[in-house]
């Protein structure tokens, strides 16, 4: 484990926040699904956020020496790279939580700075990973279906999580490119089994602009160990979530705030470090326009 641990801790918030910052920049979807948004809406988007800043300002009389300290931050975290990292902890579990108010199927979380999409496909439910990967082995299944009970037979879980030392591929060095990142294609009554890793709770880099606020404010910069997927079918509402381990001392305190109850999963043990843990997923039928 040694060696993995030395090879994987030589990564930076800046090498992972520039990567993480080149896949947003290159995702020009971004931009298309809010090209016919009205002027009026981004007007009053903009001024409010502009407003409550300048409100807090007045409020807490924010001083030049503050305000300077600010701006320099700021610029900071674009020079390292860290805006979706900023964007991802601290905002979109908010946004999150507006976009899916309406589902009756399963609670979602936030997808996280860390996403890479077209992981291998695992037909064989095995998700790739190193012959002697660190951790703990475990054995998930479940089944997709819509909210009517029906199976998805076309569905597929994306699923990718930190290693046992906390740290994800691509984003980190000494792993290899889709180490522990996979795509699962259910079975025709809508099940999967997929074999992995318990991954482990990490903290988010702290040598860059966010660790320093993190510092600053004094605040700690853990994340409960968690499973990361995307759930998909014809027809359907996307499932973009991230599933939790009882017993985890910060699911309470999570720093990204994006763990919910209905998010923990039931993990048995069965020795010789060997788990296994039954979740599935309920979709939401797409809207008709």
């Amino acid at each position: 484990m040694s060696q993995y641990l030395e090879e994987e801790s030589k990564g930076t918030a800046v090498g992972a926040g520039t990567k993480a910052t080149e896949n947003f920049q290159h995702d020009k979807a971004a931009y298309e699904a809010v090209k016919d948004v009205p002027k009026e809406r981004v007007d009053k988007l903009a001024s409010r956020i502009i407003n409550e800043i300048n409100n807090t300002v007045r409020e807490e009389k924010v001083t030049y020496a503050e305000y300077n300290a600010l701006k320099a931050w700021l610029i900071q975290v674009g020079a390292d790279g860290e805006w979706p990292l900023f964007l991802d902890v601290w905002v979109e579990h908010a946004v999150e939580d507006v976009a899916t108010e309406h589902r009756e199927g399963n609670k979602g979380s936030i997808e996280g700075p860390y996403y890479v999409p077209n992981a291998p496909v695992c037909a064989d439910g095995k998700i790739p990973m190193r012959d002697d990967e660190p951790g703990d082995r475990m054995t998930w299944t479940g089944k997709v279906t819509s909210t009517d009970g029906s199976p998805l037979t076309d569905a597929k879980v994306e699923l990718w999580h930190a290693d046992s030392l906390g740290f994800y591929s691509q984003f980190a060095p000494g792993q290899p490119e889709w180490n522990l990142r996979g795509t699962f294609p259910v079975k025709e009554d809508g099940s999967f089994e997929i074999h992995t890793i318990k991954p482990a709770p990490y903290m988010i880099p702290t040598d860059g602009a966010c660790g320093k606020l993190i510092a600053a404010a004094g605040w700690h910069a853990w994340r409960p160990a968690h499973l990361h997927v995307k759930v998909s079918a014809p027809g359907h509402e996307l499932l973009t979530a991230q599933l939790y381990f009882p017993g985890d001392e910060h699911n309470d305190d999570d720093i990204a705030s994006a763990v919910k109850p209905e998010l923990i999963l039931d993990p048995q043990d069965q020795g010789n470090g060997q788990w296994t843990v039954e979740y599935g997923f309920v979709l939401d039928p797409e809207k008709k326009a």
